[in-house]
């Protein structure tokens, strides 16, 4: 029973690993005229799982050869060192403030050549005036010149405004929703937030999907909503 479930584990991070794969090849090909360099990874509401997905994604872009910083701008829920299971000395606060230079403050991440880290202090204060001010701003452009892509976890759209002020600097934003669970307005509301602000949201990531053997069904939705499993034809 121990290996059966250990096995069962192995799947779902693979699958997981895969849906990233595609996610990622999504982004890069979205916008082949300007290539996407930072992307903010949002969501509308807590507990979408945002967190693991622009950690996923940060590690897929490392592995595939690039060099990448993986940023913590969720200041009041600061999650990204505890999956990572890296904590620095410094962060976001002590950069923009002078009291470290920003090659102490960022950290590489165990495990996997060419990801870094660079988290944010507990207990910061006023972190919209911080993400809004001219030395975060700068801070981002020396980011930009020193990675290949830069990935920022913020706050849901709905509780805070940290991640619209964000998202108008990036590149582009994904919006994950939580599927059977996000509500219709809350995901409108967060779209029109960010457009809002500016925000190039490239698109939606479900997350929480049902694990299905990929090599025989999928789903889709008919006209009136309904979702239906459908046996894939085999080619």
């Amino acid at each position: 029973m121990a290996s059966s479930g250990k096995n069962k584990l192995g799947n779902n991070v693979q699958e997981l690993r895969n849906s990233i794969n595609t996610l990622f090849s999504n982004i890069r090909f979205s916008s082949p005229d300007k290539p996407i360099k930072s992307i903010v990874v949002t969501s509308s509401v807590p507990n979408e799982g945002k967190s693991t997905v622009a950690v996923e994604l940060a590690r897929a872009m490392a592995q595939s050869g690039a060099r990448v910083l993986l940023v913590e701008t969720d200041m009041r829920r600061r999650t990204l060192g505890t999956i990572l299971g890296v904590h620095a000395e410094s962060g976001i606060y002590s950069v923009i403030t002078g009291q470290v230079p920003a090659s102490e403050a960022v950290i590489a991440v165990p495990r996997v050549q060419r990801l870094y880290f660079l988290d944010a202090e507990p207990r910061i204060p006023n972190p919209v005036e911080v993400l809004s001010s001219k030395r975060f701003a700068k801070l981002y452009d020396s980011m930009m010149a020193s990675f290949d892509y830069i990935v920022f976890d913020t706050p849901p759209v709905g509780t805070f405004v940290d991640a619209a002020v964000i998202a108008a600097m990036a590149d582009a934003t994904v919006l994950c929703a939580r599927v059977g669970e996000v509500k219709r307005d809350d995901l409108r509301g967060a779209y029109e937030q960010l457009q809002a602000a500016g925000a190039n949201v490239i698109g939606v990531c479900a997350t929480f999907c049902e694990s299905l053997n990929t090599s025989y069904y999928y789903y889709y939705y008919s006209e009136d909503g309904t979702r239906t499993k459908k046996k894939r034809s085999k080619k």
